[in-house]
């Protein structure tokens, strides 16, 4: 798989080569062009960079990162880009290549070069790897947000206050929505606090929030669940009488469905408690479609499925409690900023 990858990039590269150059394809309107792979990337970007720069994420609503394998059209995207953004930590597994490649004669960023190794989970998946899902712990992602924020400044320090101010304001708005979130995981029994989904994806988050998690599948999605897996699932629900498992709008929801089947043939019912947003955010323009949407409409779903009203964050206190829109759904730090854009 690997051979057969690395073939993949050279054609990749030598196609798009014979293309031109792809920054002429846009008009020099004198912003930054960045390029993200994830959604949760593109989101701060385009909030720290305001008027300065123009994202493009690669991947967008219900796409799986670890499968998502870099076209043509990517790749020429990607030579045109100013500086390109990425997760790491093994994440956009099939693009690594790619953009090694492009870190030869580029600004290529992982977000989560930051972090140091100490905050960081082991993969179960890959030896000498971490889990690649940091996005789920807020405070976690405040420090990608200072990587990115650090990187603009140092391509474009003409604009580096803005950057600075852009920056703060929104750290600030992520502190808020990391103590919403501490705020409605307490409303749950810390037994009760059992999140089961369908792929291995919230460990950050059961670490920061006081959850134990249990994913059907792996950290990467590229392992598929056996029938072991389904039945052994199944056993832990019945035992624990957990109340509501949760699908992932990027994995499919088959094999959640297969284990509230196996739960039922033991006498005791499960309900699907929801959709959540792991991997990928929600569709553009939507609360979900930005990273505090996306986290906020996550632990009021849980919570809510948890306890059985269907509704979270009623009775949180403060503003954020009290106010049910996403903090940063509708934020952006200027009014000529431009949304990111993604793939078709």
């Amino acid at each position: 798989m690997r051979l057969m990858a690395l073939l993949l990039l050279t054609m990749l590269l030598a196609v798009a080569g014979c293309g031109g150059d792809a920054a002429a394809e846009t008009a020099d309107d004198g912003r930054l062009s960045v390029v993200t792979t994830i959604g949760q990337i593109a989101d701060a970007a385009t909030i720290i960079g305001g008027e300065h720069v123009r994202v493009t994420s690669l991947m967008g609503a219900g796409t799986d990162p670890h499968l998502y394998v870099a076209s043509i059209r990517d790749v020429d995207k990607l030579r045109g880009a100013d500086i390109i953004f990425y997760n790491g930590l093994f994440l956009e597994a099939q693009m690594d290549g790619v953009l090694e490649q492009m870190a030869e004669r580029q600004t290529v960023v992982a977000v989560s070069a930051g972090i140091d190794e100490s905050e960081l989970l082991p993969s179960a998946a890959y030896a000498d790897e971490f889990d690649p899902h940091i996005w789920f712990d807020v405070t976690l992602w405040m420090q990608t947000v200072e990587q990115v924020r650090d990187t603009l400044k140092a391509v474009d320090p003409a604009h580096a206050a803005d950057y600075d101010a852009n920056a703060a304001s929104y750290l600030e708005e992520l502190a808020a929505l990391h103590a919403y979130v501490a705020e409605q995981a307490a409303r749950v029994p810390a037994d009760q606090r059992v999140l089961v989904t369908a792929h291995d994806a919230f460990n950050y988050f059961g670490r920061a929030y006081g959850f134990e998690v249990l994913g059907l599948q792996g950290i990467s999605t590229a392992a598929e669940a056996g029938t072991a897996d389904v039945q052994d699932l199944a056993d832990f629900i019945a035992e624990r009488r957990i109340p509501a498992i949760f699908v992932e709008s990027s994995v499919p929801v088959r094999n959640v469905e297969a284990v509230q089947a196996a739960v039922r043939s033991r006498g005791f019912e499960v309900t699907i408690g929801g959709q959540l947003f792991s991997d990928a955010m929600g569709d553009a323009g939507t609360p979900e479609g930005t990273y505090a949407g996306m986290v906020r409409h996550n632990i009021d779903t849980i919570v809510g499925a948890l306890l059985g009203s269907g509704e979270a964050g009623e009775q949180g206190s403060g503003g954020a409690g009290e106010n049910r829109q996403p903090p940063t759904a509708d934020r952006r730090p200027t009014t000529n900023h431009q949304p990111p854009t993604t793939n078709d």
